[in-house]
């Protein structure tokens, strides 16, 4: 199972991990920052690096500004 872990996810990998869509990750990865490689037209992402970046806050402005009153 601790290869699977360690593999390189696509993009519907880690919309589903997230529960956010495909527009959103393409969002983050291209005002947030997100940690992400490319790989020919292909995104592909490592679990740990995702997890460290939303730990870090790098998707809460996305989220401040999408939940204003």
């Amino acid at each position: 199972m601790a290869e699977l872990e360690d593999r390189w996810l696509s993009v519907g990998d880690i919309c589903t991990y997230l529960g956010v869509s495909n527009d959103t990750v393409y969002r983050w990865i291209e005002k947030h920052d997100m940690p992400a490689h490319r790989v020919g037209r292909l995104w592909k992402f490592k679990k740990e690096q995702v997890d460290a970046w939303i730990e870090a806050g790098g998707a809460a402005e996305s989220n401040e500004k999408g939940s204003g009153k």
